[in-house]
């Protein structure tokens, strides 16, 4: 029965999704910080609509426990665990400069053909993806699509939505490939072998018809050239920073994806895999990033080291620019190649102070010419000089590679022991925070790029869904669920399909869709008592079309009308907002409506076929 408590409940939980979709801050007075904005979005909504619910006693301490731990099979402590563990092996893979090794390679088979160009990078993204997941492929695909577009006058938007397109499309491949196909393995007692037999075609059709409807939509000259202007192949080896480190890293990663799937027959708790595997890469990299600052063995291989290694991606932005800038200058001054390469060389790496920052959203309807311009322009003024001002040249190679920032002056430590408390604090953190990236620069830029944010949305989630149960929603949601599709495969799958579609825009992201749906799927399948005079139902085929449809709807569903439909769009949009490219939201809906529409439509009509043969 719905009581005031459920109501207000289910009203806190939509207010909580409402904010993280649309989020907002404030200012606020705070004593000995100061004036501070106060952020309300997907870090601090779900958080603060559960001290809510706390203090109005709709949630007990035995509802926030069991969103902790774990219901039914779901343990929230083993999906972070495994995806955290595989992302840092991920995210320390793709540092050491393989992603974008395998970007100029696919670059030099391409050539100058628009058309076939886009193919590659489309197969390549999609490829890596498979294996390393959306996020680490969205990271260092989108810095790269960007820097070429600029250099070689490009409009940027076809390329950047269809990586976007293929990195979400080929994660629901592997179980790993995703924290929402962890919940649905984990929620269904689906085998992690098995789940991969299950979604291998409808990924295929899904990546398929999706490329085909990109290329559909766009298909004029102003989006894809059919002849691009660069001559000459890149230096796949020169943007390889660390070979070592990806024959290392490559080897964990695939060792670990191997052991995960053969362990998964004998129900072991994946977590008990990924996390020593994670723990050995750690090792690895705090002992070899001590070797090389010792022996001061440079990071860029084999390029002459002109920088410090403070910033590893900084270092990868360097020799990916001046890669692709002497590509296109071979094709735009092959009489004067020599001197047309040293001076863009160094236009490009001298160090840059921005006088002023141009704030204007683009939305690439302009010319390509113009739309290149101004990711030029911005990518200038916003990413280069952030994190060049701090950094040093050294020209004495027989020197220390970086100074540490503890040998300075006995006056700099008296005038650091006259600040305030404060301010102390904060010199001393940065001078570790400096040191940290001198000595151990794999781990000091990896760490960030980890999703620390996930940790607490993704609890805050279960224990709100969990909230839901309490208060009686799941079991009308799951009422409601087999009114729909009288529990049959094929209405299980277009309904289930159709609503995790839309739900990865309207519960916030595709975790808290696939949480949902998963509570009231195996509700409706408890529920279920056989009726006299009515055939049977066959459970097992319901729960696994449900399973598969919701597979394959949180992972397209990313490819969305909405940036927070998955972490992986509001990762996108913050590396593009970053590089000066500001895509509205109704620009990225507008281009991700068609492929979605047809991936929604072939990936459930494939799980039907699957179905039909299986059942």
């Amino acid at each position: 029965m719905v009581s005031g408590s459920s109501i207000a409940t289910l009203v806190v939980f939509i207010l909580s999704i409402v904010f993280v979709i649309y989020p907002f801050s404030f200012p606020l007075f705070l004593p000995y910080l100061g004036r501070k904005r106060i952020h309300i979005n997907l870090t601090t909504a779900p958080i603060i609509a559960i001290l809510v619910l706390w203090a109005a006693q709709c949630l007990g301490p035995g509802v926030i426990r069991d969103g902790i731990v774990g219901t039914d099979g779901v343990k929230p402590y083993n999906i972070l665990i495994l995806f955290f563990s595989l992302a840092y092996m991920a995210i320390t893979l793709d540092i050491t400069g393989v992603l974008q090794a395998a970007a100029f390679w696919v670059s030099n088979k391409g050539g100058s053909n628009g058309w076939k160009l886009f193919l590659y990078f489309y197969i390549m993204l999609t490829v890596l993806s498979v294996f390393l997941g959306n996020d680490p492929v969205i990271l260092s695909g989108t810095a790269f699509l960007v820097y070429y577009t600029k250099v070689n006058e490009l409009n940027p938007i076809a390329w950047l939505m269809s990586e976007f397109a293929a990195a979400n499309t080929a994660s629901m491949v592997l179980f790993v490939g995703n924290p929402t196909n962890v919940v649905i393995c984990e929620g269904f007692r689906i085998n992690n072998a098995a789940f991969t037999a299950y979604t291998i075609l409808p990924f295929l059709a899904c990546s398929l018809f999706c490329f085909v409807a990109l290329a559909l939509q766009f298909h004029k000259s102003k989006y894809l050239p059919r002849k691009l202007n660069v001559s000459g192949d890149l230096d796949v080896r020169a943007v390889l920073l660390d070979p070592i480190g990806a024959w290392v890293g490559s080897l964990l990663l695939g060792s670990c994806l191997v052991v995960i799937i053969v362990v998964s027959f004998f129900h072991v708790d994946v977590w008990k895999i990924s996390l020593p595997f994670a723990v050995a890469k750690f090792i690895y990299d705090v002992c070899w990033d001590r070797y090389r600052y010792v022996n001061k063995i440079p990071m860029l291989g084999r390029v002459t080291r002109k920088k410090s290694d403070d910033d590893l991606a900084q270092a990868e932005e360097d020799i990916v620019i001046r890669q692709l800038q002497r590509q296109h200058d071979n094709s735009a001054k092959a009489a004067d190649l020599d001197t047309a390469s040293l001076e863009n060389e160094h236009r490009i790496l001298q160090v840059e102070t921005p006088t002023s920052t141009i704030h204007r959203e683009v939305t690439f309807e302009d010319s390509p010419t113009i739309a290149a311009h101004y990711v030029g322009q911005s990518t200038t003024t916003h990413s280069r000089a952030q994190t060049r001002s701090s950094t040093q040249t050294t020209q004495n190679t027989q020197s220390p590679l970086i100074k540490s920032p503890f040998q300075n002056s006995a006056s700099s430590d008296s005038k650091l022991a006259s600040l305030p408390l404060l301010s102390r604090v904060f010199q001393i953190s940065h001078r570790c925070n400096h040191l940290l990236a001198v000595k151990y620069p794999t781990i000091h830029t990896a760490l960030p790029r980890l999703p620390f944010a996930l940790v607490p949305f993704a609890f805050s989630q279960f224990i709100l869904i969990e909230g839901l149960a309490h208060q009686g929603w799941i079991e009308i949601f799951a009422r409601w669920l087999v009114t729909a599709t009288q529990r049959r495969i094929f209405p299980t799958v277009w309904v289930v399909g159709v609503l995790g579609v839309i739900l990865c825009n309207l519960s916030g992201t595709n975790i808290g869709a696939t949480i949902l749906l998963t509570k009231v799927v195996r509700a409706a399948s408890l529920s279920y008592s056989p009726a006299p005079g009515n055939p049977e139902i066959n459970l097992e085929a319901f729960n696994i079309a449900a399973a598969i449809a919701l597979a394959v709807a949180s992972n397209i569903g990313a490819v969305s009308f909405t940036f927070s439909a998955s972490l992986a769009g509001l990762l996108w949009r913050q590396i593009l907002n970053q590089k000066g490219i500001f895509i509205t939201q109704r620009t990225f809906a507008r281009w991700n409506m068609w492929p979605l529409l047809v991936m929604t439509a072939v990936g459930m009509g494939v799980v039907c076929a699957e179905m039909a043969v299986l059942y």
